[in-house]
C-alpha cells in the first residue's frame, strides 16, 4: 500500500506538470483557435536557462524564476509574431502548425549549440531527503512542483477574471470579431496569450528541472504528453486539464512501476485514442455548435 501511494504521489507531482503545460495550450487556443506546438521547447528553454542562471550566475533559485518567467513570455511573443501572426493574417489553417512545429526545432537545435546534448543535473533548491506522507516517502521538490503548478493556474485565472486586461483575453476568447468591434487590440491580445503560455511552460521547466535531468530533448516528450492532456481533459476546460494531467501522470507511474517502464506511456495513449473515439471534445469539454 505503501508503495501504491508512494507512485500515486509521484504521479501527482508529473501530472501537474503536465496540467500546467496543457494549460498553455488552452490559453492560446481560446484566443486564436492555434496551438504553439513548440510548447515543450518552451519548456525546456526555461529549464536551460534557469540552470545557466543558477551555475554560471549564481542567482538564487527562487530569484532565477522570475527572470525564466520573463524570458519565457518573450520567447512565446516571438512564437506568435513571426510563427503564428502571418498564418492567422492570410487564414491559413495549417500555416501556423507547421510554423511552430519549425520554431521548435530550431529552438532545440539552438539549445544543443549552446549547452550541447548531454543531459546535466539541476540542483535541488530545497533539502532532497524525503518526507513521510501518509506511510509514502515524497520529496519535498514533488510537493513544490504540485503546489507551483495550481499557484500558476489559479493566478492566470484570477488576471483572467480581476483585471481589465484580463477580460480583454475572455473577450477575445467568446467572439475574436466581436471583441475587435468593441475596440480590443485582439492581435495583441493573442500575442499575449502566447507570452503567457510559454511563461507557463518555462515555469513549468524550472520546477521539474530539479526532480529530472536536464537537457535540449527534454521538452519534446513532455510537450506531447501536455498536448495529450489537453485533448483527453477537453482544451476549453482548466479542470479538465488538472484531471488529464492527474490521470496520466498517476497512469505513468503505476504502469511503469508494475508491468514495464517500456510501457509507461501506453495507459495515456490509449485513454486519449478512447476520447478521441466518444468525446472528441474531452471529458470536461464542450462541444462547439457553429450556425450556416
Amino acid at each position: 500500500m505503501e508503495i501504491l501511494l508512494q507512485l500515486v504521489f509521484s504521479g501527482i507531482s508529473l501530472g501537474m506538470i503536465y496540467a500546467v503545460i496543457a494549460f498553455g495550450y488552452q490559453l492560446t487556443f481560446a484566443t486564436s483557435g492555434t496551438l504553439n506546438f513548440g510548447q515543450g521547447e518552451a519548456l525546456m528553454l526555461g529549464a536551460m536557462v534557469g540552470l545557466m542562471l543558477v551555475d554560471a550566475f549564481g542567482l538564487n533559485y527562487w530569484l532565477m524564476i522570475p527572470v525564466v518567467c520573463l524570458f519565457g513570455a518573450l520567447q512565446g511573443g516571438l512564437v506568435e509574431l513571426i510563427g503564428v501572426r502571418p498564418a492567422i493574417k492570410i487564414k491559413s489553417e495549417f500555416g501556423w502548425i507547421m510554423s511552430t512545429i519549425a520554431l521548435g526545432i530550431i529552438f532545440k537545435n539552438v539549445a544543443e549549440n549552446l549547452w550541447g546534448r548531454d543531459d546535466m543535473k539541476f540542483p535541488s533548491p530545497i533539502d532532497d531527503d524525503p518526507i513521510k506522507l501518509l506511510g509514502a516517502n515524497v520529496l519535498p521538490m514533488e510537493l513544490v512542483v504540485v503546489a507551483g503548478a495550481l499557484a500558476m493556474m489559479l493566478l492566470v485565472e484570477l488576471f483572467n477574471r480581476k483585471s481589465i486586461y484580463g477580460k480583454a483575453v475572455v473577450a477575445t476568447s467568446n467572439d475574436r470579431d466581436a471583441a475587435g468591434l468593441m475596440g480590443i487590440n485582439t492581435s495583441l491580445v493573442i500575442t499575449f496569450s502566447y507570452a503567457l503560455s510559454s511563461l507557463t511552460a518555462a515555469f513549468a521547466g524550472v520546477l521539474i528541472a530539479p526532480l529530472t535531468l536536464t537537457g535540449a530533448t527534454m521538452g519534446s516528450a513532455l510537450g506531447l504528453k501536455a498536448f495529450a492532456v489537453a485533448i483527453i481533459g477537453g482544451l476549453s476546460s482548466g479542470m479538465g486539464i488538472i484531471v488529464g494531467g492527474l490521470i496520466l501522470g498517476i497512469a505513468e507511474t503505476t504502469t511503469g512501476f508494475y508491468l514495464s517502464t517500456g510501457y509507461k506511456d501506453v495507459p495515456g495513449l490509449i485513454l486519449l485514442l478512447l476520447v478521441l473515439a466518444m468525446k472528441p471534445a474531452g471529458l470536461f469539454g464542450k462541444t462547439a455548435i457553429k450556425k450556416v
